[in-house]
This record gives structure tokens, sequence and C-alpha cells, in this order.
């Protein structure tokens, strides 16, 4: 297994609305894409092009999200995860638990529309990183 590209910077907010306008109006952001819904997650995603990478608005579908307890510790939002691609999301979820890694689930279809899966901070040098097999057709 070997690091991959830096795909996203999950960023959690109470508001995608509110955080598409200050990516567009403080930060420049000049391609952001129409947020969708991802109900098996339970968020609603909004991303941000930035040169090298994007930025994953996350916003939570109610109570029952994940999010919505990060956004209980954390009301104003923020960092919510760093999401590294790799070619093969089998053989990196293999890797991880032979490292003693604590993988988060099954692989599932992530955002993107391809495989993902978390591994927790506690083995990620205290980040949560999301692992997703790079997708098909561009970013």
């Amino acid at each position: 297994m070997k690091l991959g590209r830096l795909n996203h910077v999950g960023v959690a907010t109470p508001s995608i609305a509110d955080s598409v306008r200050f990516y567009r109006d403080v930060m420049g952001a000049e391609v952001i894409r129409e947020p969708f819904d991802l109900p098996a997650q339970g968020v609603k995603v909004c991303f941000v092009d930035t040169p090298n990478s994007q930025i994953e608005l996350i916003e939570p579908l109610g109570e029952g999200s994940p999010i919505h307890g990060f956004l209980a510790k954390n009301p104003a939002g923020g960092q919510h995860h760093l999401c590294y691609e790799v070619p093969d999301i089998h053989e990196a979820k293999a890797w991880f638990e032979a490292k003693g890694a604590k993988v988060l689930g099954e692989p599932r279809i992530g955002a993107h529309g391809t495989l993902i899966f978390f591994v927790h901070p506690k083995d990620m040098g205290g980040v949560l990183t999301e692992i997703m097999e790079t997708p098909r057709e561009g970013h």
C-alpha cells in the first residue's frame, strides 16, 4: 500500500449554504459543485474545487447523522477528516487491518461514487482518515 493523492479535506458545517458563501466570497473559490444528499451516509455534501484538491462540505441530514455528533461538540463546524486515494480499496483495507489499524466498517460507496472506508483517528495520528478508491472518471 502506498499513500495516494490527497483527494479532499472534509469540513463539517451546520449550513452548506453559509459555507458556500464563505468559500466563494472570502476564499475566492470559483468552482463550487451543486450540493446533494447522500442518505446512506446521513449527510448532504458539496464539493469546492481547489487547484490541487477539493474541500468536501458536509452537513448532517438529521439527528441520526454522524456529523450531528461532531457539530454538537463543534457547533461552528470544522475539519472532520482527510481523504486519500488508493488504486485498490480492498487491498488498502487489508493492509490497514494487518497493521492493526481500526477500520470503521466495510467499504461502501462514497460521495464520489467510488468505494470508501474510514480509519479510526487513534490509529492515524489523531486524524479521522477516509480511504477512497481512485475515481475512474477524473475528480
